[in-house]
């Protein structure tokens, strides 16, 4: 394999960082080619192949390799005290993904609802797509609706109880005892390791179960509003789950692509009938996107049931 074939594979994938944020890597590169011309030596993997010129390169065996990894690293790495990023997640690093995507969360706009508000999220899903309006504070009737027309009330919890519905169509005078389930959480911790207890304490499976903990996790990030710094709680939370891994390369249920980051299965789940969910993050904004068979497509905070923003 030629040098520029093993770079071109090594960079393919990796976005560009902006010229400006390219001066310590490069100045780093320099650095070490300064540093072996003065020895009249280039350093390569366990290689040292004398020069007889100063300035010329000679390259063999592990020094391609040497190259393309020098030039991923100017190529992809921008300082991450320019950026506000680790390097991007082209080196497939689970735990870099969900601290970008933490950090990227950071810098999103905050707009709390209002009690009477109504947080509202539209979804692609293998059968179609699905709107949801979900109370901000947990005591307004939300719904639900899908792309076949069928709508799902979410009754709201007043005073502790809720209305009972049969199908669509409230039951007259029957309610039951509640707890409100506000789509606004800003009750949630703002640490990444009070997130991560709190995870572990409301998780839905069993001890040692993370694939139902990743689904919490989406669950939350899905259709509710989280504040800026309790939705990168929840990315740092998340990677502190053990056994992670990130996937390269991977879709949204819309089609765009992204990195994806899974959690293991049980040790007694079936790999053929138990497949985990991925969740995808923007591979050059790290913004959530969804899910490898979903994708929030739309997002906000409107007055009404039935609005959109």
């Amino acid at each position: 394999m030629d040098e520029l074939q093993l770079i071109a594979e090594r960079t393919g994938s990796v976005p560009l960082a902006e010229s400006g944020a390219l001066g310590a890597a490069r100045a780093r590169l320099m650095a070490e080619i300064a540093a072996a011309e003065a020895e009249n030596v280039v350093p390569l993997g366990e290689n040292v192949v004398p020069l007889k010129k100063p300035r010329r390169w000679v390259w063999i065996g592990a020094g391609a390799v040497g190259l393309a990894a020098a030039i991923t690293a100017v190529v992809a790495l921008a300082p991450v005290e320019q950026v506000g990023l680790e390097p991007p997640a082209a080196a497939a690093d689970p735990v870099a993904v969900l601290r970008n995507a933490a950090a990227a969360a950071l810098k999103t706009p905050d707009t709390p609802p209002k009690p009477g508000q109504f947080v509202y999220t539209k979804t692609k899903q293998p059968d179609g797509e699905r709107e949801s309006w979900v109370s901000a504070d947990g005591t307004h009737d939300g719904m639900i609706k899908m792309t076949d027309g069928s709508a799902f009330p979410l009754p709201g919890c007043r005073n502790g109880q809720a209305q009972v519905y049969k199908g669509e169509e409230p039951l007259k005078g029957v309610t039951e005892p509640c707890t409100p389930s506000p789509g606004y959480r800003k009750d949630l911790p703002t640490d990444a390791d009070a997130m991560f207890a709190y995870l572990n304490a409301h998780h839905s499976g069993g001890k040692g179960d993370f694939n139902a903990l990743g689904k919490d996790i989406l669950a939350l990030a899905n259709e509710t509003y989280l504040p800026p710094a309790v939705r990168a709680a929840l990315y740092g939370a998340a990677a502190k789950v053990p056994g992670l891994r990130a996937v390269d390369h991977v879709k949204d249920g819309a089609g765009r692509p992204g990195v994806g980051i899974t959690w293991p299965l049980r040790p007694e789940d079936d790999p053929k009938m138990a497949k985990p969910v991925v969740i995808v993050f923007a591979a050059d904004t790290f913004l959530y996107l969804g899910t490898n068979s979903t994708a929030v497509t739309a997002s906000g905070v409107v007055d009404a049931v039935g609005r959109r923003p």
